[in-house]
């Protein structure tokens, strides 16, 4: 199943060799995990040279050939106030913008497709049963598979490459639901922002939304057996009239 974007250099989303930020994001809750984690290093460094610079002042200023006569109080009432409340307010400053992003993440917009994610050892299989046929409702069903070493084409990522793609439509709100037939598994893409346990016997659900075309590539997450790091994810995201075209073309096949 390999769609019209490979053929026409699609931006292709994956690790690169010593890679250590985040991948580009393909969707609003990617982007907001980015802006958040950003706002928290930059906290994080201004709170780090702020102890460095009280330290370095107190070995300065209280080291012994300096301080003849030992200070005689024992408690400073400003200071213990603002050294309890400044963490306090920082905390609160964190605390909000992170349960608005953990909110949308868990937010359900009307759906207008829905996508069934079924793990195995070691494959996933996907269904979407919101169109019909002549004969009534219609289900899209399809394995995918790691694609070979021997059988990688140019331009291919080794381990990451699959035989059938997940094919979905940008700018559509999107519903996925995700299980496992056996063991525990995850579906994890990080260019979306998506990481959801396969659960046997329980359904999971995320919702997502897609801002541009692209190839995504993830993996499963969770250690599922000897062949955990062989079963990846490739989502691919199309405009509306090729992911029309797509359903058209599973359909009569």
């Amino acid at each position: 199943m390999k769609f019209p974007l490979s053929s026409i250099g699609a931006s292709i989303d994956a690790a690169t060799p010593w890679q250590i930020g985040f991948q580009d994001p393909a969707s609003p809750i990617m982007q907001g995990i980015i802006d958040l984690h950003n706002d928290i290093m930059g906290l994080m460094f201004f709170i780090l040279f702020f102890v460095v610079w009280m330290l370095g002042r107190s070995i300065v200023f209280f080291e012994k050939s300096n301080v003849q006569q030992p200070a005689t109080f024992t408690h400073g009432t400003v200071v213990e106030i603002a050294w309890t409340t400044a963490p306090s307010f920082i905390l609160v400053a964190i605390a909000i913008p992170s349960f608005a992003l953990l909110y949308s993440v868990d937010e359900l917009n009307d759906p207008a497709i829905t996508l069934k994610a079924i793990a195995h050892q070691w494959y996933w299989t996907y269904q979407i049963s919101d169109y019909t046929d002549s004969d009534g409702t219609y289900d899209i069903v399809f394995d995918s598979y790691m694609t070979p070493e021997d059988d990688l084409e140019l331009g291919q990522l080794r381990l990451l490459e699959v035989d059938n793609r997940v094919v979905l439509p940008v700018d559509t709100h999107i519903r996925v639901i995700i299980t496992s037939a056996d063991v525990l598994h995850s579906w994890a893409i990080p260019s979306v922002g998506v990481k959801c346990d396969a659960v046997p016997g329980r359904l999971n659900q995320v919702s997502i939304f897609l801002d541009r075309e692209g190839i995504f590539y993830g993996q499963c997450s969770e250690l599922c057996g000897a062949n955990h790091g062989f079963m990846p994810i490739v989502l691919e995201t199309v405009s509306t009239a090729d992911f029309v075209e797509f359903i058209h073309t599973m359909v009569e096949d």
